[in-house]
């Protein structure tokens, strides 16, 4: 039976691999990224072992389609040169051009317009019936793509999909629906079709915010160069004053900074884990979520694992990390040797050859010898698809993971750190709790102003560093023992969690920012949640997430130990026993190297 099946895919990736050459033109083509040693182009295209049923079949079909008529009929120049500035239009700009040449290709051949509507149809049908109620429970990727489905590839909407697509067509007709004929006669134009589009999503009001940003940074920036050209002395000094006036306008205009009560004490420079990062904290909450309020945040604490125990103690908990490590060594050395693979596949240098300029190739110096007026002597290194890439690996510290899953969380988090690290990929590992059950110092000074009503959060959070991108592996290994330790474990607020990794990430200079959230449930505070409403946290995660993958192009996704977390997020994987965690853990980041960030 197995063989038979194996007969049987390998004839349908021979038909795909015969079905994209002829499609793209390019007889070079090679869908099996496993042969890393081809010397043909390959399109990097997806896994064929997974083929379960015949939605797998329509899928791989459409996807083999898309990527050929990419390859044909879109110039990555044209691409590149009319891409917005904005980053959350280019979200939408790829969509449009996907669209444009799957359009091109539709009309050509109808084999491949019914490959790609049977697929569109397919997604259409398994899009899960989430809570629908506002303009913000849709993401506006999704709602865009299907506008772009019904007024241009004429694909009839289900119920479902009419409802999502329902929060955000006003807007798209707006821009949009004057413009729609132009478009659709210069679909073989891509520099027309283009530049149009770049300038109708820029010129859209859903990205405005982001468009002022922009221009502001624009301003600062000219600003700065323009002083630069005056005496030294004074230079620094208006610059100085500029950059202050420049930040507090910055801040002014968008938050109430009475509100926040900061003043000249809170910027402290020895501080920088407690008070200024506090309030920068808060300040990014409510930017997010207005609705979410926090009754104070003096007793909350941003730490580095190294503080928080004495170094005979952390020592004591890396020993026995250690011990458990040599229970599973076997299984997540194997994991990781495998994503290790991987990456390193993607990152091996490629050189052309043969070429009238660049570095000399030594291995052609005898026919320089023979012929000094042979040109061709030259080699040049490839570009590579491998974006400069950092994870964070945030870990809910509370007390229902102590044992098993904290133990199992740690030695993944070890074991990916030097995995990963090995790879040029940086990683920082992150924790969260509070310092406290049941409300801590915040509910003190709550009880002491008698108890105001709807306080919000309620209890002093415990943010823990254990390893910071910029620290090596070495350096940080002695920390990550500490999660062992059971008086840390207590309470858990994920939103205000991920939003301080998601900040500290949001800082990054890497093309690629990854967060990966490991949980084992609802966010549970009995202080907070015995004062507010039961869903009070929850909704906060909710509006944290959303923003993250909605209006950000960090990568979230979650991984639920013992529960479900896919309501929280739309990346989520369930396992039921925690030695499922690195399997999950490696292969979730596998599968996110091997396929660039899919947008359909």
């Amino acid at each position: 039976m197995n063989n038979k099946e194996d007969n049987f895919k390998e004839k349908f990736k021979k038909a795909l691999i015969s079905t994209a050459k002829v499609i793209s033109g390019d007889y070079k083509l090679d869908l099996d990224s496993k042969d890393k040693n081809s010397s043909s182009k390959n399109l990097d295209f997806f896994e064929l072992d997974n083929l379960e049923d015949k939605h797998d079949f329509i899928r791989l079909r459409a996807e083999t389609d898309s990527k050929a008529l990419k390859q044909k009929f879109s110039n990555k120049e044209i691409y590149q040169k009319n891409l917005p500035n904005n980053t959350s239009c280019r979200t939408l700009y790829d969509i449009s051009e996907k669209i444009r040449f799957e359009l091109l290709g539709a009309k050509i051949l109808k084999g491949i317009s019914k490959n790609l509507k049977e697929n569109y149809s397919q997604k259409l049908s398994l899009k899960r019936k989430d809570q629908l109620k506002t303009k913000e429970d849709v993401n506006v990727a999704e709602a865009f793509e299907l506008y772009m489905l019904k007024n241009f590839f004429d694909i009839k909407l289900n119920p479902l999909s009419n409802k999502i697509l329902s929060f955000w067509e006003k807007e798209f007709n707006s821009s949009l629906s004057k413009h729609i004929n132009f478009l659709t006669k210069n679909i073989e134009n891509q520099e027309n079709y283009n530049s149009k589009f770049s300038k109708i999503l820029q010129g859209m009001d859903i990205f405005e915010s982001e468009n002022e940003k922009n221009e502001d940074e624009k301003n600062k920036n000219e600003q700065d160069n323009s002083l630069e050209n005056n005496d030294q002395n004074q230079s620094q000094n208006e610059q100085e004053k500029s950059k202050q006036d420049e930040n507090q306008n910055g801040i002014d205009s968008d938050y109430d900074l009475d509100k926040y009560e900061i003043d000249e004490q809170l910027i402290d420079t020895d501080s920088e884990n407690q008070s200024s990062e506090n309030v920068i904290q808060k300040i990014n909450t409510s930017i997010y979520d207005k609705d979410y309020k926090i009754y104070t945040n003096e007793f909350d604490e941003i730490a580095k694992a190294e503080t928080l125990q004495n170094p005979d103690e952390i020592n004591k908990l890396r020993k026995n990390l250690d011990q458990q490590l040599v229970t599973f060594q076997d299984l997540i050395a194997k994991l990781a040797n495998k994503l290790q693979r991987q990456l390193l596949a993607k990152q091996n240098r490629a050189w052309e050859f043969d070429l009238e300029e660049g570095l000399l190739d030594s291995s052609k110096l005898t026919r320089i010898i023979m012929d000094p007026y042979n040109s061709l002597s030259f080699k040049k290194e490839k570009d590579l698809d491998f974006k400069d890439t950092v994870v964070t690996l945030l870990i809910d510290n509370s007390g229902s993971m102590r044992g098993r899953p904290i133990t199992i969380a740690a030695l993944c988090a070890d074991i990916l750190s030097r995995t990963l690290e090995r790879c040029s990929v940086k990683v920082e590992i992150l924790g969260f709790t509070t310092k406290n059950w049941k409300g801590g110092k915040s509910r003190e000074e709550w009880n002491k102003n008698n108890k105001p009503k709807k306080p919000g959060r309620l209890n002093d959070l415990r943010h823990i560093i254990y390893k910071s991108a910029d620290t090596h592996w070495r350096q940080s290994k002695k920390n990550l023992g500490l999660m062992l330790k059971e008086g840390l474990l207590k309470e858990n607020i994920d939103g205000e969690a991920i939003s301080w990794a998601f900040s500290r990430l949001n800082k990054r200079k890497e093309e690629r920012k990854i967060l990966m959230v490991i949980s084992d449930g609802a966010p549970v505070d009995d202080s907070t949640l015995s004062v507010n409403s039961g869903d009070y946290l929850e909704k906060h995660l909710k509006k944290i997430v959303k923003f993250i993958e909605n209006k950000s192009d960090i990568e979230i996704l979650a991984i639920g130990i013992g529960h479900d977390v896919s309501r929280y997020y739309k990346k989520a994987i369930k396992i039921i026993d925690v030695q499922e965690l690195g399997d999950v853990m490696i292969s979730q980041l596998s599968g996110l190297f091997e396929n660039k960030k899919k947008l359909n």
